[in-house]
């Protein structure tokens, strides 16, 4: 049985990811999911809980402590990395090798498994220098990108920055899952 560790930060777009575990466990993948803490605040853990029947991971320092080093094993059981969504935050952060929360400190200690990024932000942060350029140089460091899709967004503004579709993410993932 293969592993995906899906991490979840903090965009609107949060609850679409639940669609995403619902289906790789429905396939029979064992799914981890790391939220960021602001990601908690958009979509609870106790979803993922009960969609993946797995312990949601979001601190660090967790009360029910079982390994000391969880963020290591994490990486190291993953077959597949899924971060949907993934804001600028959380791009700037991979990009310039922070490490400061559960998610990002499981992400940089992933050596070989496929990472797959799914940006959701609004159009002016997804178009911004900045932001592009961290794409740019994760790329280059093997990452791989979902674009997101045009769409109207929740702040009102129509442009690119929404989540991929859950049914491309899922194409894509079982995709790359196969040839593991």
């Amino acid at each position: 049985m293969k592993n995906v560790l899906l991490g979840v930060t903090s965009s609107i777009a949060a609850y679409k990811t639940a669609e995403l575990a619902n289906v790789l466990t429905k396939k029979g993948y064992t799914v981890d999911v790391v939220m960021t803490e602001n990601a908690t605040r958009f979509i609870a853990p106790l979803t993922f809980q009960a969609l993946t029947k797995r312990k949601v991971h979001v601190g660090m320092f967790e009360d029910d402590f079982q390994n000391s080093v969880e963020h290591i094993s994490l990486a190291k059981r993953a077959d597949l990395c899924l971060i949907a969504p993934a804001t600028a935050n959380f791009i700037g952060k991979l990009a310039s090798g922070i490490a400061d929360d559960m998610l990002t400190t499981v992400v940089m200690a992933i050596k070989s498994t496929p990472v797959y990024i799914c940006p959701a932000m609004n159009t002016a942060m997804y178009e911004n220098s900045i932001v592009q350029e961290n794409i740019q140089k994760l790329i280059r460091h093997g990452y791989q990108f979902i674009e997101p899709r045009e769409a109207l967004l929740a702040c009102g503004d129509l442009g690119k920055g929404a989540l991929a579709e859950v049914d491309v993410i899922i194409t894509e993932v079982l995709h790359r899952l196969q040839l593991l």
